[in-house]
């Protein structure tokens, strides 16, 4: 199944990898020969420390691999955003509390729901997408029914709402 991403959302993916592969696993992997060097490798624990480490970098750079591939870069600012599409920034309103909350459809990947970025494959993004303003949706919960409004329908960057972008720092295995 191919997986929606920005540009942004892919580049990172593909920064990870190469960093992952080109730095991270042949330092690990040296770490691992040096400590082999030094003797028994059943109670060599800086052995097995980077064995364990080589292991996770790895299973990382197989599921960066497969979610690269997998990947559909789309470009939310090329749509019109009448209707809610990937990318949209979508304000709801409940219609029981009238309390408004406002979201905006992205990728697995680049989502973060604490700041309002939610998945493309997430129930509320299912109910919203192809929807216009005034459109009322219908969510079940696992607390009951929801029912919303859509009150708004714009653009903005998704990367630009983010606020946990990995970086480097991230990528590596301590």
């Amino acid at each position: 199944m191919l997986e929606p991403m920005s540009l942004e959302g892919y580049d990172l993916l593909v920064e990870e990898f190469k960093y992952l592969l080109e730095e991270e696993k042949p330092k690990v992997a040296h770490e691992k020969l040096v400590a082999a060097a030094l003797g028994d490798r059943s109670e060599n624990a800086d052995y097995q420390a980077a064995k364990e480490k080589l292991r996770f970098i790895d299973k990382r750079l197989f599921y960066l691999n497969k979610m690269i591939q997998n990947s559909k870069i789309i470009d939310p600012s090329l749509h019109n955003h009448t209707k809610v599409s990937f990318g949209s920034s979508v304000t709801i309103v409940n219609i029981d509390t009238e309390e408004e909350e406002s979201y905006t459809l992205c990728g697995v990947l680049e989502s973060e729901p604490e700041n309002g970025l939610i998945s493309i494959h997430s129930p509320l993004a299912k109910a919203l997408l192809g929807k216009e303003v005034g459109d009322e949706v219908k969510i079940t919960l696992p607390n009951g029914v929801k029912e919303y409004e859509i009150e708004d329908i714009s653009y903005k960057n998704i990367f630009s709402l983010k606020k946990n972008i990995r970086t480097k720092k991230d990528f590596a295995f301590h």
